[in-house]
């Protein structure tokens, strides 16, 4: 489903990815880890082509993503969940997850409500929330959601439980791993992977930018 091949990004004076390689096939959960400033959030960022390849290769499904317009991913069927949750502060919780489906006519949006509620019952409670009244570790959830809603082919997770208090870094690996079941595509950063070790086929670890080593974990 993502196949990247060689990948170099720049950003500034800094080469930021120096030749990663990676795949996540249709229904395969897949871990991409290594230290802070490893490169993983630039690997992300660069699938959803908020950073230019400087060359190497980028696709879905067959799709160069390297030639599809950024406002263009959510309508190819790809959730990002970035780091820093990026939501919208004064929209409530359920304006936050329908996002995506505002801007493409590809996703039904009552349909992909539906979906997210029923992986996070939870969300559906706060839905007239302001997302600034939330805690951290709500935001993340909201944020997951919202991933939830675009990705319906391949979802990109970057460091999902970072700062995240225990019982709700218990939650979103719940949560997280029972999405193993779908034919979705899934990619997974973290710094470690004391939450997901158990759940992922494989882990890719990057190391300044470059692989290092691909694991085998079932």
């Amino acid at each position: 489903m993502l196949k990247v091949s060689g990948l170099h990004v720049r950003i500034g004076s800094v080469e930021a990815l120096r030749g990663l390689s990676l795949e996540v096939m249709r229904g395969e959960m897949v871990g991409l880890s290594g230290r802070n400033g490893a490169g993983k959030t630039t690997a992300m960022r660069a699938v959803m082509g908020m950073v230019r390849a400087a060359s190497g290769g980028i696709s879905l499904d067959g799709v160069d993503l390297t030639k599809v317009p950024v406002h263009h991913r959510a309508a190819l069927g790809i959730g990002y969940m970035p780091e820093d949750r990026g939501l919208i502060p004064d929209l409530t919780v359920e304006e936050n997850i329908l996002l995506p489906t505002w801007v493409t006519s590809e996703l039904d949006g009552e349909a992909r409500l539906k979906a997210v509620y029923a992986a996070m019952p939870e969300l559906r409670q706060m839905a007239d929330r302001r997302a600034l009244l939330l805690s951290g570790g709500q935001q993340k959830l909201v944020a997951l959601g919202r991933a939830l809603a675009a990705g319906t082919r391949l979802l990109l997770l970057d460091e999902p439980f970072e700062g995240v208090a225990p019982a709700l870094a218990q939650r979103l690996s719940d949560v997280i791993s029972g999405l193993k079941s779908s034919n979705t595509a899934i990619l997974i950063s973290q710094s470690e992977l004391t939450h997901s070790e158990v759940f992922l086929d494989r882990n890719f670890v990057i190391e300044r930018g470059a692989n290092m080593k691909v694991a085998v974990e079932g």
